[in-house]
């Protein structure tokens, strides 16, 4: 323990170390390959729809592979699944960044770029706890979101002049040698493990298990619900540009629009890390009603600076996602985290892309994006009024201190 009775901080481990600086480097590679694929599609066939579709497809696939592939990380060693995952990775991207690809290789090319993010992201969701036992896990995971908003806020600011600076096809290779990188970091510090399940066992048993783990548990249905309220919160991101047009301001306001909900997560994530493990458990409910409640007030028709305020203060709200995310890792069997980390995230997907979805079609039917964002945040508050409800019925002390007991 360090001075104080705090443990000592996460990058004082250096596996954790490891870990980070491969997650970093390849925020900085997909947000770079992202907007060189949307401009290059758009160059090629000047359509947005194609563009459009095209930047779906770096969505869309983590719904399927989440299910089928995340049990990976419990069949396998885990340090060979991330590695594997990332040099797989390295060699299609870097085939797509070859000049003359036609778009049809590249869309097909992509899909399995993106098939196999869950088994990676699901191997090291469950190698964190072992990386950071106790406390530390929890404050290791909200310094992995901080570095992805911050990542995600650097590419909505300079993505598109690096992509003008070094051309679409340099952008690609890129991204390919930050997959490289991070191979290479996490087989020279990361510890091998062994693997934590079953290798033998069929495929389709395993997501049945998974999914009985989480239905059959009443902490972890909860935990669910209150993660997949964002599906809710991610309507303002897909109704920015119309909104902004809407309230009669520029382009530029679109990045503004999009930066404030991560501007406010990461000030959020820093204030409830200064907070005990069982009052950040107390807070999740009121903070998932506080992340919908914001958009609820787009009825009023705010400006744009307004809607700032709003966007940021639901962001700040929304950081309970990770000790939401945090605590149902620790509560389930590490045999079984891959595949309850996958079938979460997968939810979590769908129910972002609903939720874009049906923001859009709303805003299509009612000819105004702020009462489309409006509706979005009353459904999300009943959704997240009744997630608390159920949280609370699990009885947040009693979970903090199983938590603990296990620590």
């Amino acid at each position: 323990m360090s001075e104080g009775g705090r443990p000592p901080g996460v990058f004082s481990v250096a596996e954790f170390r490891v870990l980070w600086a491969a997650a970093a480097q390849s925020i900085v590679g997909d947000q770079l390959a992202r907007v060189a694929l949307s401009i290059l599609v758009f160059q090629r066939t000047g359509s947005a729809g194609w563009t459009a579709a095209m930047y779906a497809l770096t969505q869309l696939p983590a719904l399927l592979s989440g299910v089928l592939l995340s049990g990976l990380a419990d069949r396998y060693p885990r340090r060979a699944v991330m590695v594997g995952c990332d040099l797989a990775r390295a060699g299609l991207v870097g085939v797509m960044a070859l000049p003359g690809a036609p778009l049809a290789l590249l869309a097909a090319l992509l899909v399995v770029v993106q098939l196999a993010d869950a088994p990676f992201a699901a191997a090291q969701g469950a190698t964190l706890p072992h990386v950071l036992p106790g406390e530390r896990f929890e404050r290791g995971q909200r310094v992995l979101l901080i570095t992805h908003q911050a990542g995600l806020l650097a590419g909505f600011a300079v993505g598109g002049i690096m992509v003008a600076w070094v051309g679409t096809h340099t952008a690609l290779a890129v991204d390919a040698v930050t997959f490289l990188l991070s191979a290479a970091l996490i087989r020279a510090g990361v510890r091998a493990r062994p693997a934590s399940g079953e290798q033998g066992q069929r495929m389709a048993l395993q997501v049945r298990s998974g999914a009985r783990l989480i239905w059959g548990d009443r902490r972890l249905r909860a935990l669910v619900g209150l993660a997949w309220l964002a599906g809710f919160a991610v309507v303002p991101e897909g109704l920015a540009a119309p909104f902004a047009a809407e309230v009669g301001v520029g382009v530029a306001a679109v990045g503004w629009l999009l930066a404030a909900d991560p501007a406010g997560m990461v000030v959020g994530a820093w204030l409830l890390g200064k907070l005990s493990t069982e009052r950040r458990l107390r807070l999740l409910g009121l903070l998932a009603i506080g992340t919908a409640l914001p958009l609820a007030c787009y009825a009023f028709a705010p400006s744009l600076a307004v809607a700032l305020c709003l966007l940021a203060v639901s962001g700040a709200c929304s950081a309970y996602q990770v000790t939401a995310g945090a605590t149902f890792v620790q509560l389930v069997p590490d045999h079984q985290r891959g595949q309850a980390l996958g079938l979460a995230r997968s939810g979590l997907v769908a129910a972002q892309g609903f939720g874009v979805a049906a923001g859009g079609v709303l805003a299509e039917l009612l000819g105004r994006s702020s009462t489309a964002i409006a509706i979005a945040g009353v459904a999300g508050l009943i959704f997240a009024v009744n997630a608390a409800a159920a949280w609370a019925r699990v009885d947040p002390r009693r979970v903090a201190a199983a938590l603990n007991a296990d620590n």
